[in-house]
């Protein structure tokens, strides 16, 4: 790759002098990279007009999980809770980014207890007091992409799956505060598993968090059993999900052989996600959708 000069223009594309831009960032992410440390690529740092459009898609995914909340409740199906995304979705001139995805059939995903993600939503799943059930939301608007997911108690939900749903909420803000320049995602990783180890409870292995913003799904997987000054470098612009999957019991998931999507705890305890797009910025994070 040829060599930026001083007085170039950035590779951002703000048009300014490379010197006056990204070389200060760029000088000292090759420090860390001559160490050994996994370092983003230009293409992972999004400029401030691409922050702007995926804070944009971000307000129409806010805006859709809010639908779902307002109407959510026990005796609908899931498939009710497809229809009100879907229809919410195109009235705010969007797209559902799961329709088509990789053969994906429907506008969300809906996982009920047991369900870690990728619950297909259907006719025949009806939501019944108790239930616990994570929505999880995934918007382009105007080109860029967003992605956050709740979990929705239905009636009389017991105090112990109310405690999962409630501590797996509070690992997001626990890694969020591990969220800032020169950072490692591993130190953001290890935080969230510690919190929620000393709950008693265990964290999905194979299946983690992303980057987002120009496709549904970039560079880095984010993981959150990762270790302390591991993982990827965090630096600003970098734009990616926080989304830990928290199991009441075994960590161990299989993947239903009939759909080839909804992933199962292996011991058919509950389980339960929440789920942040997130920025980096220059003194730490901006949430762009929840």
């Amino acid at each position: 790759m040829k060599k930026i000069g001083r007085n170039d223009p950035c590779w951002c594309g703000s048009g300014k002098k490379y010197k006056v831009c990204h070389e200060a960032m760029d000088e000292k992410i090759l420090v860390f990279k001559e160490k050994g440390c996994i370092v983003p690529t230009h293409d992972l740092i999004k400029t401030p007009e691409q922050i702007a459009g995926i804070r944009e898609s971000g307000k129409v995914n806010v805006a859709v999980l809010d639908a779902v909340a307002s109407e959510i409740k026990a005796g609908m199906s899931t498939e009710d809770i497809d229809r009100i995304v879907a229809r919410v979705t195109k009235e705010y001139g969007a797209v559902a980014a799961p329709l088509g995805y990789e053969g994906f059939p429907k506008s969300v995903c809906t996982s009920i207890n047991s369900q870690v993600c990728h619950g297909i939503p259907s006719e025949e799943d009806i939501l019944e007091d108790g239930d616990i059930i994570n929505v999880d939301v995934s918007t382009i608007y105007k080109g860029y992409f967003s992605d956050s997911s709740r979990m929705f108690c239905i009636g009389n939900v017991s105090e112990e799956m109310r405690r999962l749903v409630d501590i797996t909420k509070q690992s997001i803000q626990v890694g969020l505060e591990q969220v800032k320049p020169w950072n490692f995602l591993g130190d953001m990783g290890e935080a969230i598993h510690t919190f929620i180890k000393e709950h008693g409870y265990s964290v999905v292995r194979d299946i983690g968090g992303h980057g987002v913003g120009l496709e549904f799904h970039e560079e880095p997987f984010v993981s959150y059993v990762s270790k302390k000054g591991t993982e990827m470098l965090m630096v600003p612009g970098m734009v990616f999900t926080i989304e830990p999957m928290v199991n009441m019991g075994t960590d161990e998931i299989f993947i239903d052989a009939e759909n080839d999507w909804t992933v199962y705890t292996d011991d058919n305890m509950p389980s339960a996600q929440w789920e942040v797009t997130v920025a980096v910025t220059e003194d730490g994070y901006e949430i762009l959708a929840w």
